[in-house]
């Protein structure tokens, strides 16, 4: 059976730069960024880009004329207090951030991030006026040929992901989610687009009597063609190192503005 399109929404891509870039190259490539604004608005694609902390500021400023949407990297779930080394969600704000990503994989691996705590971002960051991108994904690569089998098992660890971190965001507040299949980060090729499509459909479901608008992002070693083949599942992409190179990213941009 042929996979049932959703709803369309305004689609939406953007590139996280981790810490992988240095400052004068960070400064650089959001200089070329705010260049392909025109294109991501002549497309009618929502545009972010997710800098480091430190060059939030000066990316605010490159970006103050554009529809591009600068993001944080990580929040603290607390407005002020004594935590040492933390990013409160109010400076943020006051920074010019829109988006705020939580929970990667990288977080919950490296630092143990619990589902608890990608909560507690994600209700920080709504009550600051931001929105939350919330990273989900199911860690084991499946073993399995069966489609159905494979996302079922996909969908079962993501649900309590989704379902705890919407649990501490009002009803209507705007969200992101964006399903990264852990084990198809940094990759050589992205999930197969079937398992993409079928999983992101299944997560639409369990958020769709949600007031807020609520839009699902595919990540996860994308790039050329990778949209084109998830549409029917994904609203857009959330791009690693592929599209560090901007050529990569005009490209997507490109592809997201066809039917």
């Amino acid at each position: 059976m042929p996979p049932i399109p959703h709803q369309r929404e305004k689609r939406i891509v953007g590139t996280s730069l981790k810490m992988y870039f240095d400052l004068p190259s960070t400064l650089r490539y959001i200089g070329a960024v705010a260049q392909l604004a025109s294109a991501a608005d002549k497309a009618n694609v929502d545009f972010f880009v997710i800098p480091d902390f430190v060059t939030l500021l000066p990316s605010a400023e490159k970006l103050r004329s554009t529809s591009v949407q600068l993001g944080a990297q990580d929040t603290f779930s607390e407005d002020k207090g004594a935590f040492t080394g933390e990013v409160s969600p109010v400076t943020l704000a006051q920074a010019g951030v829109k988006i705020v990503e939580i929970g990667h994989a990288e977080r919950r691996r490296l630092f143990g991030e619990r589902d608890e705590d990608v909560a507690r971002k994600a209700a920080a960051v709504v009550r600051n006026g931001m929105t939350p991108l919330i990273c989900i994904g199911e860690k084991t690569k499946p073993s399995t040929s069966s489609i159905s089998q494979a996302v079922g098992l996909a969908v079962s660890e993501c649900k309590p992901q989704i379902t705890t971190a919407l649990s501490a965001v009002p009803d209507d507040a705007e969200v992101i989610l964006a399903y990264e299949p852990v084990w198809a980060i940094g990759a050589a090729e992205p999930a197969g687009a079937d398992h993409v499509v079928a999983v992101a459909q299944n997560l639409r479901a369990l958020v769709e009597d949600r007031r807020g608008r609520t839009r699902i992002l595919y990540g996860g070693s994308a790039g050329p063609g990778t949209f084109q083949n998830l549409k029917d599942g994904v609203d857009g992409l959330f791009l690693g190192r592929f599209a560090h190179d901007i050529s990569n990213l005009e490209k997507v941009i490109q592809e997201m503005s066809e039917p």
